[in-house]
């Protein structure tokens, strides 16, 4: 059985709460507002000086419309005593959400999850990471939905209603197999799109697998890197039947 700490849960809110203001959500001025702390009390709690209270924790969850289930894990959630199943053991869930979620939420909520799908273990330990930029807080395994237009433009490599499986501890340009192309999900307007990436200078160049559909440019802007826009690799394609 696994035991969530208080302190975990404090680490996680602090995840969740950076990740908001990272995506212009909030600030730690609308918050301090909102709670009715000070902000040095806010500003010290976000960068790990001091920690929140079992009241303070309450209220900050509450200004922000989440409870103590939106900061566990959807593999947590659905945790069984030990009386399991024979091979339950072997697999882990996946999260499956939104593409503006995937993109910007190091820290998957429950209420965000849409859905949960699981995974042999051993399939994704078999799968290597390659970190350009740190990113051990983050759920590595995320699901989102191909649309259409996505769909279209990746068709046949992969096409409209399928389930990509995105390894967010992957936001290197290096190929993962010699002499092909990763597919990556690609923050652009703060959701995802699916696409090969290339570095042009300051600019991803996204290129779709359908020659049909056009190449897109996306700036980087100069206090950014590449990776900061890369979400993640895709690592499985699944189609519903």
């Amino acid at each position: 059985m696994v035991i969530v700490t208080f302190r975990t849960l404090q680490e996680r809110l602090r995840q969740f709460l950076l990740a908001r203001i990272r995506a212009k959500q909030l600030s730690g001025v609308q918050l301090a507002q909102q709670t009715g702390f000070q902000q040095a009390h806010i500003s010290n709690f976000l960068n790990r000086k001091r920690g929140l209270s079992l009241q303070g924790l309450d209220r900050v969850l509450a200004v922000q419309h989440l409870s103590a289930l939106d900061l566990l894990h959807p593999d947590e959630l659905s945790r069984r005593p030990p009386l399991l199943a024979d091979g339950d053991e072997a697999f882990e869930s996946a999260p499956l959400v939104d593409g503006a979620v995937a993109a910007s939420e190091s820290i998957i909520a429950g209420s965000q999850v849409r859905d949960v799908l699981k995974f042999k273990k051993s399939f994704l330990r078999r799968l290597r990471p390659e970190m350009a930029t740190l990113r051990h807080s983050w759920r590595r395994f995320v699901l989102i939905k191909m649309d259409a237009r996505e769909g279209m433009g990746m068709y046949p490599r992969a096409t409209s209603g399928v389930t990509l499986l995105i390894d967010r501890h992957y936001n290197s340009l290096k190929p993962y197999r010699r002499g092909q192309r990763n597919i990556y999900a690609v923050r652009k307007n703060d959701v995802c799109t699916i696409r090969y990436i290339e570095l042009s200078g300051n600019t991803l160049v996204l290129r779709p697998y359908n020659p049909a559909y056009p190449v897109d440019v996306l700036p980087i802007d100069p206090d950014k890197i590449a990776s900061d826009y890369i979400v993640g690799r895709v690592c499985h394609v699944a189609l519903e039947m």
